[in-house]
Order: C-alpha cells, then structure tokens, then sequence
C-alpha cells in the first residue's frame, strides 16, 4: 500500500513527473554555424565569423570612405523546432551593441525571439521593428519576442529599455527602462541576459548584468505561452538598423527546454487531480501510516534529483557541451544492445549509436553507477574536455545525467583503438601509419601540456585510449583520470592510470606532471614501433629491457626489435629516431626526460638532434619534489619484482625524505 501511495504522489506532483529534455549551446560561433551543415539558419545580414554571430553587419570592418549600410535586417534561428509548451524554457546569452563613432546616432536594436516558422525576417520590418514584425504582420503573427531597444521612438520611454512583445512594438504586454539598472545597452560592453520560463506557474522572468557581474532579476511578467505561440517554434534573434548604424552581435548561447505533462497547461487539462483527490480521500488512514516510507522514497528522489541539478548547473557554467535525453541515446544504442556495444573500459562500457537526426554515427560510454568513482571522474571528464579542441583529441559531442546513469557522447571512431593493432597477426598498420599515429599522439599530448591555458595532464596515456577514426589519425580519448593542473607543478591524489605505463614517480608517490605522460609515451612509442605489449618496466625481460639491451649494442642494433609483419618495410632513419624517442621518455628521472614538444620537433625534422641518452641503462629513480628538501631515491630496476598487473601492490602515497642526493 506504501508503495501505491508513494506513486500516486509522484503522479500528482509537478515536480517528480518524468519529463523529457532539450539542449544545445554554443560557447562561440565560427564561420561554419550558418552554412547549410551548420546548426543556425542565417538570413539577411546576418553572418558568423571569428566566435561571433553578427545579426547585422559589424562596421568596424568596413573600409573608411565606405557608407555604412543602412536598414539592415538579421534573423538567426537554430535550425530545429524545440517545444514552446507546455514546457519550461531556460536560456542564457551573451551580446554585444556597437556604435559607429563616426555616427551622430546609432539604432535600432535587437531581439531574442521564439518565432512560429524559420522563415526570414519580414522584407520592411528594419528600424523600429527590429526584424520581428512589419507593418504588413503587426497584430497578425504571433510569437514572443525579448527585445533589447537602443532607439527612442514616440511610442518608448527611452533608448536603453527592455520589452516583451507578443504581436506589436509598439504595444508590448510589458517593457521597462534598464537607466535604473547602470546597465546601457550601447557601451560596447559584453551584456549576460537569462530567460526564464515557468510552464507550471506561467511566469516569464529576465535577468541581465555586464559579463563578469552578478545577474540581476530585471523583468518579471505572467503570461501563458498558449495564448502566444504554436506549440513548436523556433528560436533565435533578430536585429535591426534604420537610417543610422549600429552592430548586434551574439557571443555565447545556451538554450533548454523541459517538456511537461499536459497538466501543467492548467484546470482544464488536469484530469488526473480531479480522479486522485477522491482516492486520496479514502485512503488518508493508510497514507498516515505509510508517511515515514514515503517520506523516505522523496528523501533519496530529492537528492538524486539535487545532484543532477548541480552537474547540470556545473556543466552549463562552463558552456558544457549539448545535453542529449537518455530516452535517445537509448533508442540509438537500441537499448544499449550486445551488438552495439564497442567496448568495456575501468568506468564503464562503450556503445555504438546512431541519430536520426540529424543523421550520425556516435559512440556512447555508459558509466559504471557501481563505481564510487564513477560520478566524480564523470564530472572531471565533462569539465575538462568541454574546453578542449584539437583534431588529435577525441571530440565529446554530448552528455546525458538520467534514470541514474552518467553518459558520455563521443565522435564514433570506425578503427578502433590503437591496442587492436599491437601484438595481434589479424590486424597490421604498415609503418607510415604507425609514424603518423605517434605524431598525432604527440601533438595531442603538447597541446594538453602546453597550448590549452591550465596544463592537462592526462594521466592514462596507452594505446587503448588512442582512438584511429576512418583515416587512422589519433584521437586521444577517456579523459576520465584528467586532471586540471591550475597553479601548481604537480598534482598528488590516489595512485590512478594502468600498470605498465606508469612513471616510477608515480607508482612510488602517487604525484603526476606533464613529465608523467610523457613516460606513458615513450612505453606507448615501444609498443607501436616493436608489434608487442609491454609487460612492465620493472618485470624481468620486459619489451624496455629489449630494446635497451639492443640499444647498448649501438643505435643500428635497434632495427632488430621492429615488428616482424612489417616484413623489413620502413625507413630505418625514422625508426632508429622513434626508439631512441621512446628510450628517452622513459627515464627513470622525470627531470631528464624530454618535453612533448621536443618529441615533435625530432619527428618532423629528421636533422633535429635527438634527446640526450645514456649508452647504458639507468638504474635508478630520481624524485624532486618541492615540499622536500632533498629528495631522490635509488632502486634497482632490473631486480625489482613488481606485479605490472595489479594495483594492490602499489602504495596510495609515499613520503620520500632525507636520503642521497641523484
């Protein structure tokens, strides 16, 4: 009976009903969003360029003795019908207004709007207008527009306001002056504008600030969409000019829609009430006895639902990537088949999936909920590849937090991962492929270390995570043991990677830098070059220990450990220069190992001198840590008996202190 009662409540209540989603952002704009592969609809004058979405034409790149166009009309839509209602909407946009200062005056201004077609602008809707009606369709179409006015007409209070128009401009159903706010829509400056609409209680509200200050609640107004908009629209903005010039630009875009119940449109629709309210009646005994059970079920739905609030609200304050419903990655991946499936990874398994539209082939990773790490490595994962964009890193397209599962979109990648071709007869990449795979993971790894802001160590390079798409170019992928690296040298926390490609330092201390990877690389650059897998450094004839006891016999010894199914087909410059590479990265001491970029230099330009190696391999291990005084350590490598296959032997941290100098 508990179990009726619980529910019958989360059918009755607004907030537990199951409910679909859409979403799509874009952190900036490129010259591709409006052209027909792009995700935008362009008409007018309106264009993207270098991050920007202009609605109407920038000035500051015209010529000097060029007349500044006047009249202008800009419409952009994104290019697929979202629900109007019964939903609730949540959108979050940045724009900029610039004047011409050359121009005594400058207008009109610009809109956000939720159109019923993804027509173009009307063809005489410039100036007053703002691309959203003319006189021609004034008080005939309806839609809903958020207009940002910077020209002052005889029917606006001023030429900094605010106003919401359903089916005029000059009527709007609420409008108020930002003066109030020391908010001026023609300073130049970056402008952050949220709108908020509540499909339960009908309640539209603005908030707006400069980019950098806190929103503030400017505009609030009830209205039922309903009355206003088909239920499927368009969404977009659209900008004017008159006689004078002026650009209105779109920096950043975010854009949500929550689809809800029918009941939420209001009395008429809410059948279900009106059947409940008597069983409710009759069953108020039970239910009081029951009330502890319930109040325990909303308890967990309660934190459940507050913990995906806060990843998306996290993922939507780093212009996270598009928000996909699990409803749909389950119907790409048909139910997350068998014969979907990809792979299975320390997290979770990977699925192959297929959009309908637009048409795409993707790759879902579904982590593991049984994990305890897997929410939080989930979130590192989002957080840090949603800033990163490099053709050697492998894309993230998407996210998904629902039905207590954590799910990850990614570019589908029909080679596989680089592990298929190492040490296996069935399948062979001949050496050009090999050597393009190596520079493509090099580049990934500089671009990580060096070229994206805060340094990104990954942490987990092997060749299971280098991903070869239908060109067999690398992409570096599972950032789910990244690490953002904001001021500090090094980051120390609980012993994670994979056995046999961990740096000593980091099997001994549990700190990982830069120099970290570049180990996991050079073992990485042995195991491609060679044809083998490595069992580990430290166990006894391991594929280190081959090559370096080749390499004691001179560099041209070297071409004996090449992978026998190239049949002797390679340039043994190229060769002997990635193993001497390889050797090299895998330097006990981090600080004698060479930089990525250094690595880069040495595969591209075969006169480039090649990284300081020993003749002989070293036989110890040297740690610097900055917290210690003096800190190194010795350990003989060639005796030590370690288990590469397990982590139970490896120690979350050690302190190593006052012992010899390296």
């Amino acid at each position: 009976m508990s179990i009726l009662l619980l529910l019958l409540f989360t059918f009755l209540s607004p907030s537990f009903t199951s409910v679909d989603s859409l979403n799509f952002s874009f952190p900036s704009f490129d010259s591709g969003s409006c052209t027909k592969g792009g995700n935008l609809i362009c008409s007018g004058s309106a264009t993207a360029s270098n991050g920007t979405l202009n609605v109407t034409s920038d000035h500051q790149q015209q010529q000097p003795r060029d007349t500044p166009p006047i009249n202008q009309i800009g419409r952009v839509l994104y290019k697929y019908p979202v629900i109007g209602w019964p939903a609730s909407i949540r959108t979050t946009f940045s724009i900029r207004i610039l004047t011409d200062p050359n121009s005594k005056g400058s207008g009109d201004g610009m809109a956000f709007v939720l159109a019923p077609d993804a027509q173009p602008s009307p063809a005489n809707s410039f100036g007053s207008f703002l691309g959203i009606f003319d006189q021609s369709t004034q008080d005939v179409v309806h839609q809903l527009a958020i207009e940002f006015d910077t020209y002052k007409n005889e029917f606006d209070p001023d030429d900094n306001h605010i106003a919401i128009d359903t089916v005029s401009v000059q009527n709007p159903v609420a409008v108020k002056s930002l003066n109030s706010t020391g908010i001026y829509l023609k300073t130049g400056r970056e402008i952050t504008v949220r709108v908020e609409y509540d499909g339960w209680t009908k309640n539209l509200q603005i908030y707006v600030g400069y980019n950098g200050d806190p929103l503030v609640s400017f505009l609030n107004h009830t209205m039922k969409l309903r009355h206003t908009i088909p239920s499927s629209v368009y969404v977009g903005f659209t900008a004017a000019t008159g006689t004078l010039s002026e650009t209105h630009q779109v920096l950043a875009w975010n854009f949500t829609s929550i689809e809800l119940p029918n009941k939420s449109l209001g009395p008429g629709n809410n059948l279900g009430v009106k059947v409940a309210v008597p069983v409710i009646s009759g069953l108020l005994f039970l239910a009081i006895l029951a009330l502890p059970f319930v109040l325990r079920a909303l308890r967990i739905r309660k934190e459940r639902l507050a913990r995906k609030v806060d990843i998306e609200m996290m993922i939507a304050a780093a212009n996270g990537p598009r928000l996909f419903s699990y409803k749909k990655l389950s119907k790409a991946t048909r139910n997350f088949s068998k014969d979907n499936l990809l792979g299975i990874g320390g997290f979770g398994s990977v699925y192959k999936g297929v959009m309908s539209k637009p048409p795409i082939t993707i790759a879902v990773k579904k982590i593991n909920a049984a994990s305890k790490q897997g929410e939080k490595e989930y979130l590192a994962e989002i957080c840090t590849i949603s800033r990163l964009s490099h053709k050697n890193l492998l894309q993230l397209q998407g996210w998904c937090h629902d039905h207590d599962q954590l799910l990850l979109v990614y570019e589908y990648m029909p080679n596989g991962s680089l592990d298929r071709f190492i040490g296996k007869d069935d399948t062979f990449l001949d050496w050009a492929t090999r050597y393009k795979v190596l520079l493509g993971l090099a580049s990934a790894l500089v671009y990580l270390h060096e070229e994206c802001g805060n340094p990104v160590v990954h942490r987990d390079v092997k060749p299971n995570n280098v991903m070869l798409d239908s060109e067999y170019n690398a992409h570096l992928g599972d950032f789910g043991l990244a690490r953002l690296l904001q001021n500090e040298a090094s980051v120390t926390t609980r012993i994670a990677g994979t056995p046999g490609y961990l740096s000593p330092e980091v099997s001994l201390t549990g700190r990982v830098t830069p120099e970290s990877d570049v180990y996991s690389f050079g073992m990485v650059v042995l195991e491609v070059v060679c044809g083998k897998r490595s069992k580990g450094i430290m166990d006894a004839n391991s594929l280190v220990d081959s090559v370096w006891t080749l390499y004691e016999k001179g560099v041209d010894a070297l071409l004996d450990c090449v992978d026998r199914l190239l049949e002797g087909k390679f340039d043994e410059e190229e060769v002997k220069r990635s193993l001497v590479v390889g050797l090299a990265c895998l330097h006990p001491d981090l600080m004698l190992r060479p930089q990525m970029r250094k690595v880069i230099q040495v595969f591209l330009n075969p006169n480039e001198p090649l990284p300081n190696l020993h003749e002989s391999r070293p036989n110890f291990v040297c740690l610097s840590f900055s917290s210690f005084s003096i800190t190194s350590t010795t350990t003989d490598l060639g005796n030590s008996k370690v288990d590469g296959g397990s982590m139970e032997t490896l120690p979350d941290e050690t302190t190593v202190q006052n012992v010899g100098a390296c």
